[in-house]
């Protein structure tokens, strides 16, 4: 009831603005799914629609110098309960979990002063710039129908934490510097290495533990753009509750780019992190509760992953008859990510983590605020040595495909 009260006093807000002040200002943008799944790794998979997000991102100019940030996020069509029946994540041992439904977040809500082109300061709770999707996550910043998996299967996407920004512009570089509240390490796992470590399960996130962040950017040209961003801070004093003793330092560094002029788009990452005592950290975790809801499973102490997509407008070859504003993008991207790398001690390392995909599909954009996706993608997985299988019963030898045909559509205003 709540979030239907601020939607209204939105809508309000903005009816009731003298259109000469330009001071609040609302953007956004949503992104609804269908996808249908062949999975030898999961037969009975269902196909499902998904109302994945819907972003309202309202901006107060309050003077030259000072601007209020928020952005509020509502995933999978809402909130609610529901029941996940997780085959695979303790390779191979039923667990029945509960989690959320849906969710309503705040992404962003923060105070910016711009003092100078060069130096300005962002606080409050911020987006943490590490990776590609971090500043290009709109649905026309990606092909596929999700965000690239390489990236939402490694880190948290969208990443956001509390925390201090100092950020700024010279010429054709631009950068970002950062202290931020730390991750949890009671929710890493096998799937996705760090991901599930950000602190979105309680009230109010722990900070103990905080990180340094940094992002630099190079604009080559209009439109294309090569940077670089890294983060590291520990992990271990985060947790619910004061049960590791070691640090759990966590380092992130990540390539990224994009070439998007003309007809022709490309855009690339590859990213690399290392966690100390990962073995620890394992065993630690084994121990939680059930009702903390985490995965309690081994975590990698390296995970690396890496995507390059290229696309070209199709409708370019007929500018000259057809919309101009309209483009039809014709994609292929290549995905290659491992969430266990590299293990320690005598922590198994699945093979079931080892992933590579190809993925070919179409982008129509009738316009430049709204794109309809479809994509077809092959993903390969680690091969797995038979005597491993024959001793879990519920999987079958032939455990290395997983196929799925995705339908969508995105917009932003």
């Amino acid at each position: 009831m709540r979030i239907f009260c601020y939607l209204l006093l939105l809508l309000l807000t903005v009816q009731a603005a003298p259109a000469e002040s330009k001071r609040f200002s609302v953007s956004g943008y949503g992104v609804i799914n269908y996808a249908n799944f062949y999975w030898e790794t999961d037969p009975e998979r269902r196909a499902h629609i998904d109302v994945e997000r819907f972003v309202i991102a309202p901006k107060l100019q309050i003077n030259d110098t000072i601007r209020l940030e928020s952005e509020l996020e509502f995933e999978h069509g809402g909130t609610g309960i529901t029941m996940e029946f997780d085959k695979f994540e303790e390779f191979g041992e039923f667990e029945m979990e509960v989690e959320k439904g849906g969710e309503v977040i705040v992404e962003k809500l923060a105070a910016v002063f711009e003092f100078r082109p060069t130096l300005n300061l962002r606080i409050g709770h911020i987006i943490v710039p590490v990776g590609l999707t971090a500043k290009r996550h709109r649905p026309q910043h990606y092909f596929t129908t999700t965000r690239p998996e390489s990236e939402s299967n490694l880190i948290p996407t969208i990443w956001h934490e509390n925390g201090i920004e100092l950020f700024g512009k010279a010429g054709a570089l631009s950068y970002q510097a950062q202290v931020v509240n730390g991750l949890d390490s009671t929710g890493f796992s096998s799937r996705r290495w760090i991901a599930s470590g950000h602190q979105l399960r309680f009230e109010a996130a722990n900070a103990e533990d905080f990180a340094l962040v940094g992002r630099v950017d190079y604009t080559v040209m209009d439109g294309a753009v090569l940077g670089v961003s890294g983060y590291y801070g520990d992990s271990a004093d985060n947790r619910p509750k004061p049960d590791f003793r070691e640090d759990a330092h966590v380092s992130i560094v990540d390539l990224h780019g994009f070439y998007e002029v003309g007809a022709l788009k490309v855009r690339g990452m590859f990213l690399y992190g290392t966690l100390e005592n990962s073995e620890l950290i394992s065993k630690t975790n084994r121990n939680l509760s059930n009702n903390l809801n985490v995965k309690r499973t081994p975590v990698g102490s390296q995970a690396f992953g890496g995507y390059l997509e290229a696309g070209y407008n199709l409708l370019s070859f007929f500018k000259s008859s057809l919309n101009t504003a309209a483009a039809l993008d014709l994609f292929v991207r290549y995905d290659n990510y491992d969430t266990m790398a590299e293990v320690k001690g005598d922590i198994f390392d699945n093979p079931r983590w080892e992933r590579q995909t190809w993925i070919l599909g179409l982008n129509y954009h009738p316009h430049p605020q709204l794109v309809f996706k479809g994509h077809y993608s092959a993903r390969t997985l680690g091969s797995t040595p038979v005597e491993i299988l024959d001793t879990i019963p519920i999987l079958d030898t032939d455990f290395e495909d997983e196929h799925t045909f995705a339908l969508g559509f995105g917009f932003q205003y």
